[in-house]
């Protein structure tokens, strides 16, 4: 039988004496929980209501902007016209692209986390979200990586644009920044994502629409979090 090792059986005693403090105190015990030598990221993790009343499943993919940012270093590449390529090095891209970025994506030759597309290179760049897609880097203008503002699209992403998006459990994870944030921030970020989410509840959902909260650190254990405390 496989042991715990004695972090994890510290960490798990000091959950079992969290279940009464608040939002602010359950995050505070976290970041001091965060003991290992990197700038851990915390993570929540939502369950939500997907059946509505008439019938189906309710699809949640969106994207939110957190407040105090991700503290995640995202590479972008930019895939445009070459007469935009400069504008998209000074707005800060990692990548840029016309047809050879076209051509690095066809082979699978590829190291980036967001792929922002003008929407004249989309027609070229449609037939290979065979591999974007699974990926999750296929370009949406719903998700702010189909635009003509270059600038503002990569800032945005860079500055703490997060997706939103359920799998088939309606279960819901993603960061709210690092355990070198200050707990405010992330008490901050927590709530605007919670607060955001709750408004995307269809009308024909019944109930709370979210089931359920919990919030950790890369390395450490899930703590509850109660809606009344939010």
């Amino acid at each position: 039988m496989k042991k715990n090792s004695k972090r994890y059986n510290a960490l798990e005693k000091n959950l079992k004496d969290s279940k009464s403090i608040n939002l602010k105190e359950i995050l505070e015990l976290i970041k001091k929980n965060s003991t290992t030598k990197f700038d851990e990221s915390i993570d929540i993790s939502l369950r939500i209501g997907l059946k509505q009343s008439k019938g189906g499943d309710f699809n949640l993919r969106t994207v939110t902007q957190l407040p105090a940012g991700s503290g995640k270093k995202i590479k972008i590449a930019v895939l445009c016209e070459p007469d935009k390529a400069e504008e998209a090095k000074k707005s800060g891209a990692d990548i840029v692209g016309s047809e050879d970025l076209i051509e690095k994506i066809a082979s699978g030759k590829f190291n980036f986390d967001k792929l922002i597309c003008t929407p004249g290179m989309m027609s070229k760049i449609g037939k290979h979200g065979k591999v974007l897609g699974p990926k999750g880097l296929m370009p949406n203008p719903k998700l702010g990586t189909v635009s003509t503002n270059i600038k503002k699209s990569v800032e945005d992403i860079k500055s703490g644009l997060i997706e939103i998006k359920h799998d088939k459990d309606g279960n819901i994870g993603t960061s709210i920044g690092r355990k070198s944030f200050s707990t405010d921030n992330l008490v901050s970020n927590l709530k605007h994502l919670v607060d955001f989410i709750k408004k995307e509840k269809p009308d024909a959902i019944k109930g709370e629409f979210i089931r359920s909260i919990y919030v950790t650190s890369s390395m450490g254990i899930s703590h509850k979090i109660s809606n009344k405390s939010i």
